[in-house]
């Protein structure tokens, strides 16, 4: 079996990427003031772009990326780079945001059971539910629509936000978010379903408007 030159190339650049990676590790653990710094510039766009969709401002993202990276310092030598360092901080930084939501004071949120759809006596939708050509990742990811997705999403409980932000925008499965939130999988699988349907009936007014 032949490699592709594209193949080939791509492998290559990723042992080039895996062994910078652990070299960088390794100056870190030394203490190595300048790779400290590169860490830092290297990752922290990155981490800041996920707190942001956790946290409801960007001190509190700000705050979070912080928590997050001394978090990865204190803990540097126990990375085995099994995982690329990207992976390894993204799991950090929402953990460090979801246990900084956790300790965050009661907010005012709508109700979910107010935003589920109803059903008349005989079982149907009391109201029509248009299908949408894209997911709530998809919608996260339009330009044109994030600021609304982003605002939406933010009305949402927390039990059932966090879960959609972890799922939907963060790509983990089902047994990946409900290690991070505590819970079992088929509450995860329970609240997911709760806060698509709640996230489409607040978004429903603005995508009706909207064609995209």
């Amino acid at each position: 079996m032949t490699t592709s030159p594209n193949s080939a190339q791509k492998l290559q650049t990723q042992i080039r990427a895996h062994t910078g990676e652990r070299e960088l590790v390794a100056r870190v653990i030394t203490g190595d003031v300048s790779a400290c710094e590169d860490f830092v510039a290297r990752f922290g766009g990155m981490m800041l772009a996920v707190a942001r969709r956790f946290m409801r401002c960007d001190h509190d993202a700000a705050d979070a990326v912080q928590e997050a990276f001394l978090s990865a310092f204190r803990s540097i030598e126990r990375f085995e780079g099994q995982s690329g360092l990207g992976t390894w901080l993204h799991r950090i930084v929402v953990n460090a945001c979801l246990m900084k939501l956790r300790t965050a004071k009661t907010r005012q949120t709508v109700s979910i059971e107010s935003l589920l759809p109803a059903f008349d006596e005989t079982g149907h939708h009391a109201q029509p539910i248009r299908d949408w050509e894209m997911s709530p990742s998809e919608l996260f990811d339009n330009a044109q629509l994030r600021s609304h997705v982003r605002s939406c999403i933010n009305r949402l409980p927390d039990t059932h936000r966090n879960v959609l932000l972890l799922r939907d925008i963060e790509g983990l499965d089902t047994e990946e978010a409900a290690a991070r939130l505590g819970i079992s999988t088929s509450a995860v699988k329970v609240r997911l379903h709760r806060a698509r349907l709640a996230l489409r009936t607040l978004l429903d007014p603005i995508m009706s408007e909207s064609e995209f």
